[in-house]
C-alpha cells in the first residue's frame, strides 16, 4: 500500500470497491484523521461505463466545502487529474445501518426514530442547497455513537444550480428508488423522501416493501403494487409509525410528504407518544430536544444548524418540586430555558414572578463583561425540565451561533422592560 497520497498519509484499507477504494488518512496540517476515496484507475476511461463512473465521481467532488452540516459526511477536498483522482472526507468511525435491517439486530423503535428524524434535517438542509440526494439507502447512512447519523455518498445527487443540468439515468437501489425515479421521470425533494420512508421501513420491520428475488419483479412491485403495513410485520409498533410510513412512501408523490418540515414535524410528535419512552432516566432524546427549542420564540432566526450546535454544548435535566435552580449570590456563570414545567423568581423571600416555558432567565449576568452573581432565588414550583448553558460554552461556539443568543438576550431584555412600563403608575 502507498505511504502518502499528496499531502494525506495513508493508514489503512478500509474498504474497497469495483471503482474505488477508500482509505482512512491522516491530514497532517489541518491535525485530523480523514477517508479518502480514490478512484481505481482506468475506470474512467472503461468503453461502457467510464462516462458514468466520471459523472458520479465528479458530481461528488464538486460539493467541496458546500454541504456543512452536523448530519451529513463533509467533503474537504478532491484532486482530479489525468493520473489521479480522490476524494477527501470526514472520517466517520462505526458502521452503516445496513447492520441493523435484519430481524435480529434491529434497533430499538426510539432510537429509528431519532435517526431518521436528524436524516430529515439534513435532507431538508441539502434541498435548501439545491441538492436532491437520489440514492438514500442504509449503506449510505452512518452511524455515529449511539444515536447520531452521517449521510453519505452524494456521487448520484441532483443539483440544481449546476450549470450543466444532465443527470446519469437510472442511479441508485431499486428497492428504495422512487416509482417516478424508476420511469425516469423529473426528480425532486419527494424521491429522496419515498427513499427515506422505506429504509424507515426497513429499520422497524427488519425487512424491504418490495424485495422481489429479481430486479425486475422488484422494480414491478415499487410501481403497482401496494406496500405492506408496518405494523403487520412487527407487532407493537404504534400506529402513529404506520401512518409516517405509509404517507413518506405513497406511490404518487403528490400525497407523500411534500416537505421535509412535514415528516420531521410528523416524526418528532412520534417521537413524545409514550408508547416510545424516549425519556429514559431523565435522559432526554435528541428529537424532544429539537423540537422543543425549535418550539421556543427565542429560537426563531437559529437555522438548525446552529441548533443542532446548542443540542452539543447545552445540558438538560429534569429537577423535582422546591428544587434550587439558581440562588442570590451565586456565580452568574450560566443561563437557562425552561422547556417544562414551572419556577419561581423570588428575592429575600417575596415573589417577583412566575416563569413559564420558553422563557429564559440569568443570562444576564451571563452576558455582562464582567462576571455577575445572581440577584434572585430561582426554585421549581413541581417537577421541571430545565436547559442550561454555560458562559464558557457559549463563547467557544461559532460566531454565528453566538451572535443570535446575544440579540435574543437584548430582545428578552427589550420585553421585560415593555412589560414593566406598563405596570408603571398602576395602584
Amino acid at each position: 500500500m502507498k505511504k502518502h497520497l499528496g499531502k494525506y498519509e495513508l493508514l489503512r484499507k478500509l474498504g474497497e470497491g469495483a471503482t474505488s477504494t477508500v482509505y482512512l488518512a491522516r491530514d497532517p496540517f489541518a491535525e485530523r484523521d480523514v477517508a479518502i476515496k480514490l478512484a481505481t484507475p482506468g475506470q474512467f476511461n472503461h468503453p461502457t461505463r467510464g462516462k458514468r463512473l466520471s459523472h458520479l465521481f465528479l458530481n461528488e467532488a464538486a460539493l467541496v466545502g458546500k454541504l456543512r452540516h452536523p448530519h451529513i459526511v463533509q467533503i474537504y477536498d478532491a484532486i482530479v487529474t489525468s493520473e489521479v483522482c480522490y476524494i477527501v472526507m470526514e472520517y466517520v468511525p462505526g458502521e452503516t445501518l445496513e447492520k441493523h435491517t435484519q430481524p435480529g439486530t434491529l434497533l430499538p423503535v426510539d432510537r429509528v426514530v431519532e435517526l431518521i428524524f436528524k436524516a430529515t434535517l439534513a435532507l431538508n438542509f441539502a434541498q435548501r442547497a439545491g441538492i436532491t440526494h437520489r440514492d438514500i439507502k442504509p449503506a449510505n447512512l452512518l452511524m455515529s455513537g449511539d444515536t447520531d447519523i452521517k449521510i453519505s455518498d452524494f456521487g448520484a445527487s441532483i443539483h440544481s444550480h449546476a450549470k450543466d443540468l444532465t443527470q446519469v439515468s437510472l442511479v441508485g437501489s431499486p428497492p428504495y428508488m422512487s416509482p417516478e425515479q424508476i420511469n425516469e421521470e423529473p426528480l425532486d425533494h419527494r424521491t429522496d423522501i419515498y427513499s427515506l420512508g422505506v429504509v424507515l421501513f426497513q429499520l422497524l420491520t427488519g425487512t424491504l416493501p418490495f424485495a422481489a428475488e429479481g430486479t425486475y419483479q422488484t422494480i414491478y412491485q415499487v410501481i403497482n403494487d401496494p406496500a405492506p403495513v408496518a405494523s403487520s410485520l412487527r407487532r407493537g409498533l404504534p400506529p402513529e409509525l404506520d401512518r409516517i410510513v405509509a404517507r413518506a412512501m405513497s406511490k404518487d408523490k403528490n400525497t407523500r410528504y411534500q416537505t421535509w418540515e412535514a415528516f420531521a414535524s410528523d416524526l418528532a410528535l412520534a417521537a413524545r407518544d409514550a408508547e416510545l419512552s424516549l425519556l429514559r432516566s431523565n435522559d432526554f432524546a435528541d428529537t424532544r430536544k429539537f423540537s422543543a427549542l425549535r418550539a421556543m420564540p427565542f429560537f426563531d432566526e437559529f437555522s438548525d444548524v446552529e441548533i443542532w450546535e446548542v443540542l452539543r454544548f447545552s445540558d438538560w435535566r429534569r429537577v423535582e418540586d422546591k428544587a434550587p435552580i439558581m440562588r442570590v449570590g451565586e456565580p452568574g456563570d450560566f443561563f437557562c430555558f425552561l422547556v417544562g414545567g414551572k419556577l419561581s423568581v423570588s428575592r429575600d423571600g417575596q415573589p417577583l414572578r412566575t416563569l413559564l416555558p420558553g422563557e429564559c432567565f440569568g443570562e444576564m449576568a451571563v452576558a455582562m463583561r464582567q462576571p455577575g452573581a445572581r440577584t434572585a432565588d430561582v426554585y421549581a414550583e413541581g417537577p421541571a425540565d430545565i436547559v442550561s448553558i454555560h458562559k464558557e460554552a457559549l463563547e467557544q461556539s461559532s460566531e454565528s451561533c453566538r451572535m443570535r443568543f446575544y440579540r435574543g438576550f437584548v430582545d428578552t431584555l427589550a420585553r421585560r422592560l415593555a412589560m414593566n412600563d406598563k405596570h408603571v403608575g398602576k395602584p
